[in-house]
Parts: C-alpha cells; sequence; structure tokens
C-alpha cells in the first residue's frame, strides 16, 4: 500500500521560504516519477513542480525562479523548496506519486498560507 506523507506546511510572511517535505512508502520510490500540486479555495488543484526519475524537473510558471523541486532517493523523500512566498501561493499542497504502471496516489496535504 502506498503511502505518501507530507510535512513542512505552515504560515509565513510573504517573501519568506518554507521547504515542503513527502515520505513515501510501499512503493519502489527511485522508479515513481514525483510532484507537487496546490489547490487554492475555490480553484482547481494545479501542477506546480515535477521531477522525473532521473531528477528532470518542470514547474508551473507562476512559481519559475522561486520554487525548486528535487529528491532524494536514498530517503524516498521529495522535497519543494519555496523561496519569495506571495500571498497567492497560499494554498494546500499535496504531493503526487506517479509509478511507471500509470498507478497514481496522492497525500493528504499539508496547508501553505502567506500573509502579514
Amino acid at each position: 500500500q502506498v503511502q505518501l506523507v507530507e510535512s513542512g506546511g505552515g504560515l509565513v510572511q510573504p517573501g519568506g521560504s518554507l521547504r515542503l517535505s513527502c515520505a513515501a512508502s510501499g512503493s519502489i520510490f527511485s522508479v515513481n516519477h514525483m510532484g507537487w500540486y496546490r489547490q487554492a479555495p475555490g480553484k482547481e488543484r494545479e501542477l506546480v513542480a515535477r521531477i522525473t526519475t532521473g531528477g528532470r524537473t518542470n514547474y508551473a510558471d507562476s512559481v519559475k525562479g522561486r520554487f525548486t523541486i528535487s529528491r532524494d532517493n536514498a530517503k524516498n523523500t521529495v522535497y519543494l523548496q519555496m523561496n519569495s512566498l506571495k500571498p497567492e501561493d497560499t494554498a494546500v499542497y499535496y504531493c503526487n506519486l506517479l509509478e511507471p504502471g500509470g498507478s497514481v496516489y496522492w497525500g493528504q496535504g499539508t496547508q501553505v498560507t502567506v500573509s502579514s
């Protein structure tokens, strides 16, 4: 059974930083593509960043240059470093795992609030 557990969310002032972590279990982590999505109130869930098994990354235009996704296969963990946070980054952030066979799994989400 695949489980994804996010942590690291919280309240931060505009311009601040947070690092989200997502620990995966129940799957061979190194063969999976990983991603971070977010959903703000009243909006659809959207892709924030994605990282392939080979370490290739892509980002939403709104976070390019501010957010960095990375993975540590030895720790079965994917990270999202978020810098220069803006109020519009406020959302619930979800970790996503895509297995080679096409199965998709989601974490429970972690709240990020950017406010002064």
